[in-house]
């Protein structure tokens, strides 16, 4: 275990090199004056570990980098304190022995792994034993269980997403709107791939192998955090309705129909789609409502929160343009920390986004012609709803404002520049 102490603290020796900068990292920063746990939730490879990296590197400069222990509780070599959280009070005097420092700043990287890792977290945080903790998980849930109460009124929570389309273009060195005009080719390309392979950045960097990269991906979510985790029996049957899910997305759907047509127990349906939206692998909208009871009785849609789940692992004769164009304006959106909904009564509008308490209509359209122009047109026009903006989002075209409706390009709107 001395090793993997080792291997996992290079910052006890140097600094965290090839970091890529993430937007939340400065308000998660600003936060490290203050007692409380910091938890970061999100999607496996979402950059949690990164952003723990960046931290580390930040509170080298301030405090003795041999007082700060980072423990990833993915490596094998901590299986055996799985089912034992008192036996990560033995990591903190390892970890002295090793340097000769007491634990500072502790770090805790998919913590979920621990059974009841709150109980380990909250007696150290009371009896101030270290200055901070840090805790990374890949449920949702994380902090929905009987123990987790115990952490009520201790704990900031950051929800971490896969890299946005502003970071991808800082990624690749475009940083200003004047680059990004340059540039136009490139940043349409950029959106091309993402529509295919997600923002993952291990996906970013390959050239040749970015499905099988994101297939591990996949396998490792719906095993770890969807089967494993939440003790499911029939793995057949949740990867047949992950699949359904996934080739259906955007569409219209109940637990009903979907049980129907794969022969199984609505109870079941809507119990699978849980665990997968408490592993980040995609979300369920409603329709946009005044009424809770009507939200929650109405038919819903799925969307996946990388569009690599989507375009690599759904079932599909062709490439459809029009539903991953759409996910991926889904998923920007979800990114900026948008509460959103669909509507569907007599005509449609693709997406209302609620924030601070203002609300957006958007249509997504791909390309607008002639032969669908009126009818992208028409949901936004009859929408009788308060919102503060109607857009018509496409993949490259802009135009002048319309009955109040912007036409807006992908790459203008939500490069942020």
């Amino acid at each position: 275990m001395e090793k993997a102490l080792f291997t996992h603290n290079k910052h006890w020796q140097s600094t965290y090199k090839d970091l890529y900068q993430r937007h939340i990292y400065t308000s998660i920063a600003d936060k490290l004056h203050l007692r409380q746990i910091q938890v970061l939730k999100g999607i496996r490879r979402s950059g949690k570990t990164t952003l723990f990296k960046l931290l580390i590197n930040h509170l080298c400069e301030k405090v003795n980098p041999k007082s700060i222990l980072y423990v990833n509780l993915d490596d094998p070599y901590f299986s055996a304190l799985y089912n034992d959280s008192k036996s990560l009070y033995g990591l903190l005097e390892l970890s002295e022995k090793i340097t000769g420092e007491a634990v500072q700043y502790l770090f805790l990287d998919e913590v979920q792994n621990i059974e009841a890792w709150e109980k380990f977290v909250k007696a150290i945080y009371d009896n101030q034993l270290v200055k901070k903790i840090f805790i990374t998980g890949s449920n949702s849930s994380l902090l929905d269980g009987e123990y987790a109460k115990l952490l009520s009124g201790r704990y900031i929570e950051s929800q971490v997403y896969p890299p946005s389309y502003p970071e991808v273009l800082a990624f690749r060195g475009i940083n200003n709107r004047f680059e990004l005009i340059k540039r136009k080719a490139e940043t349409l390309k950029i959106i091309d791939e993402m529509m295919l392979f997600g923002s993952f950045f291990e996906v970013l960097q390959e050239a040749r192998y970015k499905r099988d990269i994101i297939l591990s991906y996949y396998d490792s979510i719906v095993f770890k955090d969807c089967i494993a985790n939440n003790k499911l029996r029939d793995s057949k049957t949740f990867r047949e309705v992950t699949h359904f899910i996934i080739s259906n997305c955007s569409n219209l759907y109940s637990y009903n129909s979907i049980a129907k047509a794969l022969g199984i127990n609505d109870n079941t349906v809507k119990e699978y789609i849980r665990v997968l939206e408490d592993s980040y692998l995609c979300s369920e909208i409603t329709q946009y409502d005044y009424s809770l009871k009507k939200q929650i009785r109405s038919k819903k849609k799925i969307y996946i929160n990388d569009n690599s789940f989507l375009a690599q692992t759904s079932f599909k004769f062709s490439q459809d343009f029009g539903k991953t164009f759409e996910n991926l304006v889904y998923t920007e959106f979800k990114k900026r920390g948008y509460k959103i909904y669909f509507y569907n009564k007599g005509f449609e509008c693709d997406f209302i986004c609620k924030k601070d308490k203002k609300l957006i209509a958007v249509q997504v359209c791909y390309e607008l012609t002639a032969h669908n122009r009126q009818r992208e047109f028409k949901g936004l026009e009859k929408l009788k709803l308060e919102v503060s903006r109607k857009l018509l989002i496409t993949y490259n075209q802009n135009d002048e404002s319309q009955q109040g409706i912007e036409v807006v390009a992908f790459w203008d709107l939500f490069s942020g520049f």
